[in-house]
């Protein structure tokens, strides 16, 4: 009775970590590229009373044996790096990455990471970064004489200056891992290389895989409302129902009990 109030214990934290993940994604379906996590089980280890094909007799084996698992535990909450629907703006400085890649950024403290939000801003200095103030990587500047840039899908920024002529003043490259899903979720639509991404390997968007610049847009988040629904309701239930394996192990445990005084 206490092994099966125990499994259910672990069933009950495993759901509360499904509705952790699931409340994350739903309070970030309006995230500008927000890639939604999925959650992923594993059953715990099995208590082996009899190992299947153990000797019954010398002529016989047991066809299946006794095992009796002793719960779950999350396996990963893995990010899900689908595209999301592309979202028209009309704002020049909104980029989508149309396929596969990244574009890198510079924290405050030097450090390289990457985002698939495109929202960006430039500062009074006109150097190009995010919403957040990290500069893009490598640094692209617009001479304070600009008229609007134009970006190609190649990622090349030209300035329109004020005759009318364009001006390349920068290249926005893009990123690609072996591994997106192994990459290091830090907020504010950033992530961090680590062992299970792989390297981060910079080129030309259009180029070696990698997907292409579409100026005066930005992809939405990949979370679907209904899915996400469906899934909360599944956790909710699962829940309950191994609160009610505890209330029964109880109730048993107290027969037991009863029994013995």
């Amino acid at each position: 009775m206490l092994r099966a109030i125990n499994t259910a214990a672990t069933g009950m934290d495993a759901m509360q970590t499904n509705l952790d993940n699931v409340a994350n994604n739903l309070a970030n379906v309006n995230t500008t590229a927000y890639k939604k996590g999925t959650a992923e089980f594993q059953d715990l280890y099995y208590q082996t009373v009899r190992a299947p094909g153990s000797q019954v007799s010398a002529d016989t084996a047991m066809p299946t044996g006794v095992q009796v698992g002793v719960g779950v535990k999350t396996a990963s909450v893995h990010k899900d790096f689908t595209p999301g629907v592309a979202k028209p703006t009309g704002n020049q400085w909104d980029l989508l990455i149309q396929g596969d890649g990244f574009i890198s950024v510079q924290k405050e403290n030097g450090e390289i990471a990457y985002t698939r939000d495109g929202g960006l801003k430039i500062d009074g200095q006109g150097r190009v970064m995010t919403s957040a103030g990290y500069l893009v990587s490598p640094a692209i500047t617009i001479p304070p004489n600009s008229a609007g840039v134009v970006i190609s899908p190649t990622g090349i920024v030209n300035s329109k200056e004020p005759d009318g002529k364009m001006t390349q003043v920068g290249q926005i490259e893009l990123v690609a891992f072996v591994n997106p899903a192994g990459l290091e979720a830090d907020g504010g639509n950033l992530y961090r290389a680590s062992d299970a991404s792989g390297a981060p390997v910079q080129g030309t968007p259009g180029n070696n895989g990698l997907g292409t610049i579409e100026q005066y847009k930005l992809e939405a988040s990949n979370v679907n409302v209904v899915n996400e629904m469906v899934n909360m309701i599944q956790a909710q239930r699962a829940y309950e129902m191994n609160s009610k394996v505890m209330q029964a192990a109880d109730q048993m445990l107290q027969v037991s009990n009863n029994v013995v005084k």
